[in-house]
């Protein structure tokens, strides 16, 4: 069920952008904040979201800083590309990367006996920028993601469960066109 979900939405072109989008949003998070612990990105409705645990709280004025971050990064054209990898591997990897969610959830996929991908964000130079436990459904470059507006912070609990961790949680707006977004 959840695979023909994902496969159905993987049809609408703009969830290859939001969903870029939502990765360059966590690059340009971790930029600003290298301690911040990565929760989930998922795409939504007009746009996506993405989770952290943070050292402080954001405000408003962090948005601006992060949608500049996410501009240089969406100029770099940096290339989106996957790699698949054996579980033992990954979790040890986010262990070391101090990521204890995506541990979580890398974990249960092994369990699962899922196929565990990541993807990585890459510069011209051939540098690795950013990466992240992800399924897919991306563009080939950040240069593809259309127009985009941070509009909002709000809290929210690890998997949804108040026994969790407190995240923070950013949503972005997100559309192939400047007229798009302003409507």
């Amino acid at each position: 069920m959840q695979k023909e979900l994902l496969e159905e939405k993987l049809k609408d072109p703009l969830y290859a952008v939001r969903h870029s989008a939502a990765h360059v949003l966590a690059q340009a998070v971790l930029d600003m904040f290298p301690e911040a612990k990565l929760g989930v990105g998922p795409v939504i409705d007009f746009g996506f979201y993405y989770d952290f645990q943070l050292p402080r709280a954001l405000v408003p004025e962090d948005l601006e800083i992060l949608e500049g971050k996410m501009k240089a990064i969406i100029a770099e054209a940096q290339s989106f590309e996957r790699m698949e990898e054996e579980p033992e591997r990954v979790i040890e990897f986010l262990k070391k990367a101090e990521q204890p969610f995506k541990v979580e959830l890398a974990t249960e996929f092994a369990e699962a006996g899922q196929v565990i991908t990541f993807y990585k964000n890459v510069n011209a130079a051939g540098e690795t920028k950013f990466i992240d436990l992800c399924r897919g459904g991306h563009l080939e470059s950040t240069k593809g993601i259309g127009a985009f507006k941070l509009n909002k912070i709000a809290a929210a609990y690890w998997r949804g469960n108040e026994k969790n961790p407190q995240l923070q949680r950013i949503y972005g707006l997100c559309f192939d066109t400047q007229e798009e977004l302003d409507a």
